[in-house]
């Protein structure tokens, strides 16, 4: 990870969980950070812990739920002279639920924010790593994108777009030096699983965001394509590859569905 050294690395979703960790760790390699979320408070936190080790900060306060939020990013970093190398499509949200049950606001917000926002902030920033034959995406989906998961389908659906579209992209830009990594966490110690709702899809001996975020790093650096940084999860992962997928969806609908509020 030497090659993020003085380089300037933009985080979205960074005012918590794993996007407070990968800050950190680009920190730690000497990267310079544009740090975007909703939560200002957070990120000024965040800025003055890390300013305070030496690492050059800027921050952009945006909401990626709002279509107008990547162009606004976009322009913040130009207006400020600064090049992004390094895009950490990081910010994405979930909901514990029944879709047929869930407000139709709360899954369009998955979609935009997950979905759209991370093409959209790949579209405005990638040009220039290929005009400049340099620079990495590190797209975070998740393990929950190798397989439908009932009560999160909308979440599961928009982290498989997620990890295609790093893997298609993947291959687009390699013959011009930019490489994409497609980071497919599984549990991790975050506040996303209490904000979603979802603490029936909590696992003893969860992964800390520290970790994931050390290990993304590492293979984004590495150039690696997909990478499942716990081995409970790279091994449900691997074994969903050899079983039906009604079987999968039966089981884990059987289990989630003690845990809905109505159940």
């Amino acid at each position: 990870m030497q090659n993020f050294k003085g380089k300037w690395a933009l985080v979205t979703g960074a005012s918590a969980g794993i996007g407070v960790a990968l800050a950190r760790e680009l920190a730690r390699q000497g990267a310079n950070l544009v740090l975007t979320a909703r939560r200002r408070e957070r990120l000024e936190g965040l800025a003055a812990e890390l300013e305070g080790q030496g690492t050059e900060v800027r921050l952009v306060i945006a909401d990626l739920n709002d279509p107008a939020a990547p162009q606004q990013i976009y322009d913040a970093t130009r207006a400020a002279g600064i090049s992004v190398d390094i895009l950490i499509n990081n910010a994405g949200l979930g909901q514990f639920g029944a879709f047929y049950e869930s407000p139709v606001e709360q899954e369009m917000s998955q979609v935009r924010v997950n979905c759209e926002a991370m093409v959209r902030l790949s579209r405005l920033f990638v040009p220039h790593m290929v005009e400049r034959r340099l620079g990495w995406v590190l797209v975070v989906a998740s393990n929950a994108s190798f397989q439908p998961v009932p009560y999160i389908s909308t979440y599961a659906a928009t982290k498989a777009f997620d990890r295609f579209f790093a893997l298609g992209l993947a291959e687009e830009v390699a013959r011009f030096g930019v490489k994409v990594t497609a980071l497919c966490p599984g549990p991790t110690e975050s506040e996303f699983f209490d904000v979603a709702r979802a603490g029936v899809f909590k696992r003893r001996g969860m992964q800390s965001a520290e970790e994931v975020a050390r290990l993304g790093l590492s293979a984004l650096a590495r150039g690696r394509r997909t990478l499942v940084p716990n081995f409970s999860a790279r091994f449900t992962a691997f074994l969903v590859r050899f079983l039906p997928v009604g079987l999968i969806t039966y089981f884990v609908e059987k289990s989630a569905r003690r845990a809905l509020p109505s159940a």
